[in-house]
């Protein structure tokens, strides 16, 4: 690949990781408010979690302003440590909502950013994982995939939230988080390998 190739490309992966940046910092002050107002448990966690791809988003940002392999395998570490911080957060929060039984009054405003949320991640997910193949660039197709664990995250969540909603079904929301759980801990182990 030539060079102008390879600098357009990182260019490319900046603007999908400025695009989640800024898509992340408008979520946790509306999921933040949100969650606050409907007490869920759910739109919290999720709110954290676009905590989590901030931080990763401006560590690829970072990677991709700079060459060589140390930095790389630096922040792959750091976004394998933001795998296992999502992990444990949503293990924990389950627990406890589980455990104490505590029901959410979740209203249309979490469903529908969660449902955007869901489809912009993983247009994201799919963007982030093509430049970064044609790339060559572990890092930013690693933080693909912690966009991708975004977009199942909303969907769990969304599916959770309309169970509730629909049915009645307070503990589906906590529970779908279990599977964000395993992926986030399979991706971290995966990341810890390499």
């Amino acid at each position: 690949m030539s060079e102008e190739g390879a600098t357009t490309l990182r260019r490319m992966g900046v603007g999908l990781e400025v695009v989640t940046l800024s898509w992340n910092v408008v979520g946790v002050v509306l999921l933040g408010f949100l969650a606050y107002q409907s007490a869920s448990v759910a739109l919290l966690a999720f709110g954290l979690d676009s905590l989590i791809e901030i931080g990763a988003s401006a560590v690829v940002i970072w990677e991709l302003s700079g060459r060589g392999e140390a930095r790389q395998r630096f922040a792959l570490r750091l976004i394998g440590w933001a795998f296992i911080l999502l992990a444990a957060y949503l293990l924990v929060q389950t627990i406890v909502v589980l455990s104490t039984g505590h029901r959410a009054s979740p209203g249309s405003g979490g469903i529908s950013w969660t449902a955007a949320t869901a489809a912009v991640m993983f247009a994201l997910a799919w963007g982030k994982h093509r430049v970064g193949t044609r790339l060559g660039n572990p890092v930013l197709v690693a933080e693909g995939r912690v966009t991708l664990i975004d977009g199942v995250l909303a969907s769990a969540v969304l599916a959770g939230l309309l169970l509730d909603t629909l049915v009645g079904l307070w503990w589906a929301a906590p529970l779908a988080a279990l599977v964000v759980v395993f992926y986030a801990v399979r991706e971290a182990i995966h990341i810890f390998k390499e």
